[in-house]
């Protein structure tokens, strides 16, 4: 009965959304629809809340929205965070979407996707992130060239990325507005929460959408008071401490939008979403983690099983129950699509289904599916070489790792099972063979950056970007093989700063809006450090934060790597050597410039950009870092 009452209902959406488009208006019409706010938090694992158990954790309000919500207990996300967004964005699989890594352009979701944004925008939403996008810093892959017509953010993928400002540390920190920088004071999370408060009581005759994908409890465990996590210290070690810190502050603002929602009569009429990115980093999974075993970037439970909770009073939903149902991040947009009664503006075809009819009915199963978790993360994936799980609500296989995991007797993933059940790993290959298909085509084709477009006039070309082709050259000028994975790449300012990665140099993919004549400032350092290629730089901002060692800290991530006694790495270059599609170019780097400028005729075609900084004996020293990029006008 549960099947069919599924199937037959699914069919009538499906009429209903393709034939139904002048009721869906009218419905706009004579009735508003319900806000929706999603708050994603960063690297909290299933259980970073005492409402899963935590022994040492205070988070009152997000115990409240637990209590007072559907909550899904099987509910699974990628093990990492740009993946989880592009599913999350598209009812899609992140492989399918060719978001694959988080670093090395695997990040940037294709325009030609339309996003849970541009869906709520076509049917008069006011839509608004406030936090982590994480799927593109440069156009057409910006927030705002993706349906949010409001957003704060920082660069890429968090604070003291390689997109981000120079020197933020999370307190009085610099922040993208609708795409130009501005200085705020305060602590980050506080000045997300403000400027999203502010965007949902403007104009209140439009529905809202507001996606808010906080920063925290990602690293740099930074914070402008050392004394929040002085409670924490007296259970457990400081790194730990600081962390738990984060998820405590970020409860209290989830308190405050409690508040806001109550005292201007929006909550039960607002969609209130909760959930995480990713499993716990490996301290934090290691200290306590809900009886799962794993952590973020792994494919085990740890990795990608996480909190997800939907509260909506005025949506006559069985608050207090919980869905046992397996269940996922894709799943998301089709459900809001249903719930909110959305007109699609194209159709889409969705790897995820809603599972709207199980918010008012929790005992209800829908028909069995296979589900897979890919870590992806390489530069040439082979499907032999994938790290995947492929999920039922019993079974849990890891594809090429030769394990089986009955997780209804055992959760914790600890007896493998796979020789006693022969038919199910079949199957379970067999369903993997399928979804190889779907979503491979395509496999790592990489994203075009569009330069000299009125609406992005300059483009910020950064290392978090490199991408490493077979012009990737070492130290020695010898040619480097392609490696299997993206870590050594310099994905935030102070491995740029230290060094680290520097010799693998590579390469960014841009297209002209059309042709003309391109400028290209080639930088050891960004604009914002004013600092010379040979050089390093010198802070003049007030240093507010404080790291996990009780030490105020300047750059944040030193704090975090424990490598505080590396020092900024003086390039002795004298020359910088820029690679476009085929034409080499060299100019002479002088003792005190801070960039060197390159001017020349591109066509409509995309090019590849790499850029060298050689020593005087022509010996490579460095990849080029930062690149600004603008249409001569």
């Amino acid at each position: 009965m549960p099947a069919k009452f599924y199937i037959t209902s699914s069919i009538f959406f499906f009429v209903y959304l393709l034939h139904g488009g002048v009721l869906l208006k009218e419905d706009r019409i004579s009735a508003k629809q319900p806000n929706v706010i999603i708050f994603m938090t960063d690297d909290q694992g299933y259980g970073d809340m005492g409402a899963h158990g935590h022994p040492v954790l205070r988070t009152p309000n997000m115990d409240r929205l637990h209590a007072e919500s559907v909550r899904f207990a099987d509910f699974h996300v990628d093990p990492s965070c740009a993946p989880t967004r592009s599913a999350l964005m598209t009812g899609k699989y992140a492989h399918r979407v060719r978001v694959w890594h988080t670093i090395a352009g695997g990040s940037y979701l294709r325009s030609s996707e339309v996003t849970m944004a541009d869906i709520f925008k076509h049917n008069g939403y006011r839509t608004g992130i406030f936090g982590k996008w994480h799927l593109g810093s440069n156009f057409p892959y910006r927030p705002i060239d993706r349906g949010f017509s409001e957003w704060l953010g920082q660069g890429g993928g968090g604070t003291g990325t390689t997109p981000d400002w120079f020197d933020n540390d999370r307190v009085n920190d610099h922040y993208l507005h609708n795409g130009e920088w501005v200085k705020k004071e305060g602590y980050g999370p506080d000045v997300f929460f403000d400027a999203a408060i502010d965007f949902i009581l403007r104009e209140q005759e439009d529905p809202f959408f507001v996606y808010f994908p906080t920063f925290l409890p990602h690293s740099p465990h930074t914070v402008p008071d050392p004394s929040w996590a002085d409670y924490y210290l007296d259970h457990v070690k400081p790194s730990l401490a600081f962390y738990f810190a984060t998820i405590e502050h970020l409860d209290r603002n989830l308190g405050r939008l409690y508040k806001v929602l109550e005292e201007e009569d929006l909550l039960d009429d607002t969609i209130l979403i909760f959930l995480s990115d990713n499993g716990g980093a490996a301290d934090t999974a290691a200290f306590y983690n809900a009886g799962m075993r794993g952590n973020k970037g792994q494919v085990y439970e740890g990795g990608h099983r996480v909190p997800f909770f939907i509260r909506w009073t005025n949506g006559q939903l069985e608050h207090g129950s919980d869905v046992a149902d397996l269940t996922a991040h894709f799943d998301l947009l089709p459900t809001l699509v249903e719930l909110c009664a959305l007109e699609l503006p194209s159709k889409i075809d969705f790897d995820g289904r809603s599972f709207a009819q199980q918010l008012r009915d929790p005992s209800l199963r829908l028909p069995e599916r296979t589900l897979f978790v890919d870590l992806q993360r390489t530069f040439q994936p082979r499907k032999s070489d994938q790290t995947v799980v492929a999920m039922t609500s019993r079974w849990r296989l890891l594809v090429n790792q030769e394990e089986l995991y009955d997780i209804w007797n055992d959760p914790g993933q600890q007896v493998n099972v796979i020789q006693e059940h022969p038919n199910v790993v079949e199957k379970l290959r067999a369903d993997f063979d399928r979804y190889w298909d779907r979503v491979s085509p395509g496999n790592r084709e990489r994203a075009q950056i569009i330069v000299g477009d009125n609406r992005a006039p300059e483009t910020f070309l950064h290392a978090a970007d490199w991408h490493i082709s077979t012009h990737t050259r070492n130290r020695s000028g010898s040619i480097l093989e392609t490696p299997s994975s993206a870590l050594q790449i310099p994905w935030n300012h102070w491995r740029v700063a230290v060094g680290l990665g520097a010799e693998i140099g590579g390469s960014w993919l841009i297209r002209p809006v059309e042709p003309g004549l391109y400028r290209f400032e080639v930088r050891r350092w960004p604009r914002e450090a004013a600092t010379p290629i040979r050089g390093v730089p010198q802070f003049d901002k007030q240093v507010d934060s404080w790291g996990a060692d009780g030490a105020k800290t300047k750059l944040i991530y030193p704090i975090d790597y424990g490598a505080t006694d590396l020092e900024f790495l003086a390039l002795p270059a004298t020359k910088v050597q820029l690679r476009v599609g085929e034409s080499v170019f060299v100019k002479p780097v002088s003792e005190d410039c801070q960039s060197v400028i390159f001017e020349m005729e591109l066509g409509e075609d995309s090019v590849e950009v790499e850029g060298l900084f050689l020593d005087c004996e022509d010996r490579v020293l460095a990849g080029v870092f930062y690149v600004y990029c603008s249409k001569v006008q």
